[in-house]
């Protein structure tokens, strides 16, 4: 596993211009849209646990502790002291599934492109960000450091990376148990991929966000959930590198694959509801500032909710 080493300024030119780019179309945007609430991508990090103590009716029911819960029949929640610096770490698949694009852009892009905008709005105001790089394996591990240059050295790391073999399926849980044992710190962690993976790293995600804030940062391409009367053509399996010729001119052939994807969207969002991350979903033909927008209003709204002192059902019976 390999640590980032310093690079020069002149051999980030390529990182320059796509951070550049952001700089002017995104997160000019964002300043404007976010009005400093960019804190609400981050809450809950950056925090130390202080104390316990009962629930009240003004606290965030996400801070529910539910192990003393159970073990008290009286809901308790974490009281934190917060740090004045927070991390955040980006823990990204790179896997041969996320080189996937129907239109201009693959998900490996856009993957760079939120990295980029999130990174850049967090060290602005003096946060730390790391990444940890996964391939066919958890190859690569970015500590956390800020400012600009910190930023430019992980996007030209990301835009000069070879591209994964295939070689297989995604394993996905590595990176999360990988990530648990790495990151000891408080942090927030966005973990980025199209979560096209063998099975078994829902439970790594939720062991994840029982000590940090992690978002699920879900890349998706249209063609993925409802393929076009193309007629006849081959679709690769990126992962195991297998092709495949499919008529999809035949319209039973795509209502199956409509169903079998909207019955695989719907077990994913079951799973990570389950682990207890919020989403954040990212199309290869949408907007990243609305999509962030969208995600920061929906973290206000439930706030405002959780601040009315309503309590969950099952709570309200233990209670």
């Amino acid at each position: 596993m390999k640590h980032m080493n310093n690079l020069q300024p002149e051999q980030t030119g390529g990182a320059e211009q796509l951070l550049r780019r952001l700089e002017w179309t995104v997160l000019r945007r964002l300043d404007g849209l976010l009005q400093g609430d960019y804190r609400t991508l981050m809450r809950g990090t950056g925090m130390d646990l202080a104390d316990l103590r009962e629930y009240q009716h003004h606290d965030d029911v996400r801070h529910i502790d539910w192990n003393v819960t159970a073990r008290l029949q009286q809901p308790h929640v974490r009281v934190f002291t917060e740090d004045r610096e927070m991390s955040a770490w980006f823990l990204l698949d790179l896997s041969p599934s996320m080189d996937f694009g129907s239109g201009r852009q693959r998900k490996k892009q856009l993957s760079a492109e939120f990295v980029a905008v999130l990174a850049r709005l967090l060290t602005r105001h003096g946060n730390r960000v790391g990444a940890m790089l996964y391939g066919s394996g958890v190859d690569a591990v970015i500590p956390a450091r800020g400012g600009r240059q910190h930023i430019l050295q992980l996007l030209h790391r990301l835009q000069t990376r070879p591209d994964a073999p295939q070689a297989g399926s995604t394993r996905l849980h590595e990176l999360l148990e990988s990530a648990a044992r790495q990151i000891r710190r408080r942090s927030t962690i966005f973990v980025v991929s199209d979560f096209i993976s063998e099975a078994g790293w829902e439970k790594p995600l939720g062991m994840l966000a029982q000590r940090h804030e992690v978002v699920a940062v879900r890349l998706l391409d249209a063609m993925e959930l409802e393929l076009p009367d193309l007629g006849l053509i081959p679709i690769l399996d990126a992962e195991t590198g297998e092709q495949l010729l499919v008529d999809t001119s035949d319209r039973k052939f795509r209502r199956r694959f409509a169903a079998i994807a909207a019955q695989r969207e719907a077990d994913l969002r079951l799973a990570l509801g389950k682990a207890g991350v919020d989403t954040l979903e990212l199309s290869t033909d949408g907007n990243l500032a609305d999509a962030l927008v969208r995600f920061v209003d929906m973290r206000k709204r439930r706030a405002r909710l959780s601040a009315g002192g309503a309590l969950p059902a099952h709570l309200q019976r233990a209670a």
